[in-house]
């Protein structure tokens, strides 16, 4: 059992029967009473996000989740087929499942498959993937306020606000956690 001050962002619980993963959670505390957390959670089988608030201190029990590492083959009908990479297996998942990871997957990346009793719900990324620039507008010469950003579109769909320097082709580190412009690799 773990209580609200072990939460985190995404961790998987079993409430009641019911597989649901954390997207967000905030620690409310206000004047009188004692303190809430709200929480935004995700089915995992039906992949419905519901919001939740409960009191300060109270338990959840965590899913006992096998893992194993597998590799991102392709997407194709709504289904995204992975490859076990010992056993060389084929999963496909629903878009449903994968939700918003297929925005930092691109083919060949291996990721690690979360399954539930046997039953695959869900995949985990590493915590920063590189991600090739597909569209980006050119930076303007002699603009370099600090802290001046632009939207790029990269390889997998992905938009994110980078610095102006960054150009087309360029290959960047993305935080998976937040979405978020680490660095330029290359």
């Amino acid at each position: 059992m773990i209580d609200t001050g072990d939460l985190r962002k995404g961790l998987t619980l079993d409430m009641s029967g019911r597989l649901v993963k954390v997207i967000e959670y905030a620690h409310n505390k206000q004047g009188r009473g004692s303190a809430q957390i709200r929480m935004t959670l995700r089915d995992l089988r039906t992949g419905a996000t519901t919001q939740q608030t409960f009191q300060a201190g109270a338990r959840f029990t965590p899913a006992r989740l096998d893992r194993q590492h597998v590799q991102y083959l392709y997407a194709e009908g709504g289904q995204y087929h992975f490859m076990d990479t010992e056993t060389f297996d084929q999963i496909a998942l629903n878009e449903r499942s994968v939700g918003d990871a297929a925005k930092y997957t691109k083919e060949n990346d291996v990721v690690d498959l979360l399954t539930y009793d046997g039953e695959p719900i869900d995949i985990e990324l590493p915590t920063a993937v590189n991600l090739r620039v597909a569209d980006t507008d050119p930076g303007l010469k002699g603009d370099t306020a600090s802290g001046a950003t632009k939207p790029a579109t990269l390889e997998t769909g992905l938009v994110v606000n980078v610095p102006l320097f960054v150009n087309i082709g360029d290959t960047l580190k993305i935080d998976t956690r937040t979405g978020d412009y680490v660095e330029r690799v290359s």
